[in-house]
């Protein structure tokens, strides 16, 4: 897409960051975007400098960095690493709240020199996924969950994890699903939390215990998906900072402890006619739509192909298997939690789908954009759905990948997604992500050395 902001635009944009900063009193301006995994890159400078660039600059090559900082082999971006125009968006602008000086962050979006946007940016991805639904006459809405582990300190990665100690002096040992108790226990920590994201405007709804040991749930508020992605995204930097201070971990990984359940992001996904605001999944009577029951069929044919996104890395199909409380395949039903896709009791106006495939260690620009243009894709398509489950789930069979080497074999195979996502960034993502596979595959765990060093 070609950027037509003005001169005039850039000026006034610099002039409300100033003024904003002014009036916060920040010293310094931290400058982000979300790269492939999710991970905050970008640069830290003083907030009198920030104001006042007219360029702020990084390599292209950011994006094809693998999490233990490697390149892969395959080179998908150009070789001469030309540098990228980052912009601020002036919504994105939030304090620091944990920082000792006042400080500022801001995400950013990335353009070439000839103005158009980056099209290895996860943001850019998730706004042209939106444009689709736009060129329709739509507007999509999503609401995502994310569940996540608390943790003792962990700084030797050979030992396993572990609960850690609440306010009772010990940790958990059972599973305390919903449980209030258990919540407090780590009251301060909780505290911490909510007032970090209330100074940060995250529209966080309520807060729930998992099933497992110390394992919790936030709930975002519905809205519009750009913006929720934003807020997940810096929830989870948010969650991390609030437990290390309080000397415990927070993680988002898919699967952290062996005797427990995965993590997930699940999203709640609807879409609303623009003209009219009316929610587009359910008739005047009620009932579902043609379109509703196409977008559910779009999410069972092109998820499988998708789940590169939705199961991102290695550890993330430790959580897909049977009696992990996760799903294990695509199939859908009416308040069924055992399955891919749930429809949850609802109004009308309220109607909606939940993907419940996605891990908590998604990059949630990419999980979103992704589900919802599997959606579109069956709406654009007129596709009609399987039956639905009344059932349980669990006991059908799998329908998802159980590796990331799989999941990056069908991504690379769907013409559709391929052209509506951009064929370069699903070959640099692909690439990045069979590096870490790879990386992956050279370590030997403590299983093999167990079971096989004596035995075969």
């Amino acid at each position: 897409m070609i950027d037509t902001s003005t001169d005039d635009d850039a000026s006034s944009r610099r002039g409300s960051l100033e003024r904003w900063l002014r009036e916060r009193h920040c010293t310094e301006v931290e400058c982000i975007i979300p790269d492939f995994s999710g991970v905050a890159r970008g640069k830290i400078m003083p907030a009198s400098k920030f104001w006042q660039e007219e360029r702020l600059r990084l390599p292209e090559g950011v994006f094809v960095q693998t999490v233990t900082g490697d390149y892969p082999d395959e080179d998908t971006t150009d070789p001469t690493e030309p540098d990228m125009q980052l912009r601020p968006d002036v919504n994105t602008i939030r304090v620091v709240p944990w920082a000792t000086e006042p400080t500022a962050q801001v995400i950013h979006d990335c353009y070439y020199n000839d103005g158009r946007e980056v099209d290895l940016a996860p943001r850019t991805v998730l706004k042209r996924v939106i444009e689709l639904y736009d060129r329709k006459g739509w507007k999509p809405v999503v609401a995502p969950e994310l569940e996540f582990f608390l943790v003792e300190k962990n700084i030797d990665p050979d030992f396993p994890l572990k609960p850690p100690i609440g306010r009772s002096g010990r940790p958990e040992t059972a599973r305390q699903a919903y449980g209030i108790d258990a919540v407090n226990e780590f009251d301060p920590l909780f505290e911490d939390i909510y007032d970090y994201c209330e100074a940060m405007e995250l529209d966080i709804d309520t807060l729930i215990h998992e099933s497992g040991a110390a394992q919790m749930e936030i709930n975002f508020l519905h809205g519009d998906p750009l913006e929720l992605a934003d807020q997940a995204f810096l929830f989870k930097r948010t969650c991390r900072e609030a437990a290390y201070r309080h000397n415990i971990y927070a993680t988002f990984m898919a699967k952290p402890l062996k005797d427990e359940p995965g993590s997930a992001m699940h999203i709640h996904q609807s879409v609303v006619d623009k003209a009219t605001g009316a929610n587009i999944f359910a008739g005047a009577d009620g009932k579902p739509t043609d379109l509703f029951m196409a977008h559910i069929a779009g999410l069972q044919k092109y998820i499988p192909h998708a789940m590169a996104f939705f199961a991102p890395n290695v550890n993330s199909y430790r959580r897909i298997a049977r009696g992990g409380y996760a799903p294990i395949n695509v199939q859908w039903g009416y308040d069924n939690r055992t399955v891919g896709l749930r429809v949850p009791v609802s109004d009308a106006q309220a109607t909606r789908i939940e993907n419940r495939v996605a891990g908590a260690d998604v990059n949630p620009y990419l999980a979103i954009a992704l589900s919802l243009v599997c959606g579109y894709l069956g709406m654009v398509e007129g596709l009609r759905p399987a039956a639905p489950v009344s059932g349980s789930g669990y006991n059908m069979g799998y329908q998802l990948s159980r590796s990331l080497e799989d999941s990056l074999r069908l991504l690379e195979t769907c013409t559709p997604l391929n052209e509506l996502l951009g064929a370069r960034f699903v070959r640099s993502y692909a690439a990045v992500k069979q590096k870490e596979y790879e990386t992956f595959f050279h370590v030997i765990s403590s299983w093999e050395r167990e079971f096989l060093l004596l035995n075969v």
